[in-house]
């Protein structure tokens, strides 16, 4: 015979009524928790989710969309919200839309109908719509590394802008004047605040300080940018045409790690000497920089600290839901009404890809 509830509250001395709450979704102190999920595993004790998910309309289960699964970045931030995740009592559902639109569009149709109590997502496009009937049905919402216009829901991201700025002012303080960059694509959020950093560097540099944004395309010599696309083919294919088009380029901003990657790829098949002929800062990924010889400088990006920000902004909004219910039992809770934007800062690691030439 499978063990009780009265087994569970023999085992951890609580009542009852606490045993129940747990069990049907409620709210529990955290020692509480901790004790009762240790019983439940030590008597084998088998929770229905099913019946819990019918009876509380939660079902335990958050889910998470992501442009690519095979990308480190991506995968280090979800690991971290998955691992706290757990820790509070909830499974993920992940779906790789694999970049494309259209795939991002049936993972979060999929997903409302798997009746997830939440989403985590780094949008592919810029389409709020992918996300709207989440937030219509009152389940919170959580960006990750993007922002949509008029995109109304949480958001963890990185000061982008001013991480491609301090890069670039590092190689200028070098000496180094002909700066090239590897931009990403235009319809990505971090990528336009990675290439506006860069401008907003170069502008500095020139004295015109007082120009708005609006007006930087003008003041930014083209030939110096070169779209990689975010992908390591993209990386390598616009790292050979910055070469050819400025022979005279002394350094490179390369502003995601694939990009990374493909570039470092192509300036060994060129021949080119690092730091010697051209100094080089890089995208994220310990790992890489470090194999790379000479050691590459690079900005990091807190990737565990994102996706920790992430599930707690989404933990906080279904525990808010929960009080809500609990004190109008006889309402379903409002849809959210505010949002909140966390800003994390990146790092700068230095290794020996950057000369001084002044």
């Amino acid at each position: 015979m499978g063990a009780t509830m009265k087994d569970i509250a023999r085992e951890t001395g609580l009542g009852l009524a606490t045993i129940s709450s747990y069990l049907n979704g409620g709210n529990v102190r955290e020692k509480n928790r901790i004790k009762i999920e240790e019983a439940i595993e030590k008597l084998h004790f088998e929770v229905n989710e099913v019946a819990r998910g019918l009876k509380t309309n939660r079902t335990k289960t958050i889910g998470i969309i992501l442009p690519e699964l095979n990308n480190i970045f991506f995968s280090e931030i979800i690991t971290a919200a998955e691992d706290l995740l757990r820790s509070h009592g909830y499974a993920t559902m992940i779906c790789d839309c694999r970049s494309d639109v259209k795939r991002e569009e049936e993972a979060a149709e999929f997903l409302l109908h798997r009746r997830v109590d939440g989403l985590i997502m780094m949008p592919t496009g810029a389409e709020k719509k992918v996300f709207d009937r989440f937030r219509k049905s009152g389940r919170p919402v959580v960006l990750i590394d993007r922002r949509m216009e008029n995109g109304d829901c949480d958001c963890v991201l990185v000061d982008n802008e001013g991480a491609a700025q301090n890069a670039v002012k590092r190689l200028m303080k070098k000496g180094h004047k002909k700066i090239g960059m590897i931009t990403g694509p235009d319809n990505v959020y971090t990528a336009r605040e990675r290439q506006r950093g860069y401008e907003l560097a170069i502008q500095e540099s020139s004295r015109a300080r007082s120009a708005q944004q609006s007006d930087l395309k003008g003041k930014t010599d083209t030939k110096l940018l070169a779209d990689g696309n975010y992908t390591i083919a993209g990386g390598a294919k616009a790292m050979r045409k910055l070469y050819e088009d400025n022979p005279d380029m002394t350094a490179v901003f390369i502003s995601n790690y694939e990009m990374t990657v493909g570039a470092m790829m192509e300036i060994n098949d060129l021949g080119i000497k690092v730091p010697e002929q051209l100094s080089v800062i890089g995208f994220d990924n310990m790992d890489f920089a470090r194999a790379v010889v000479p050691r590459l400088t690079i900005v990091t990006q807190p990737t565990e600290e994102i996706g920790r920000a992430a599930a707690n902004l989404l933990l906080s909004h279904l525990e808010d839901k929960d009080e809500t219910s609990d004190k109008t039992s006889d309402k379903t809770s409002d849809k959210i009404e505010t949002t909140e934007t966390i800003w994390l800062k990146t790092g700068f690691v230095e290794g020996e890809s950057v000369a001084d030439i002044s």
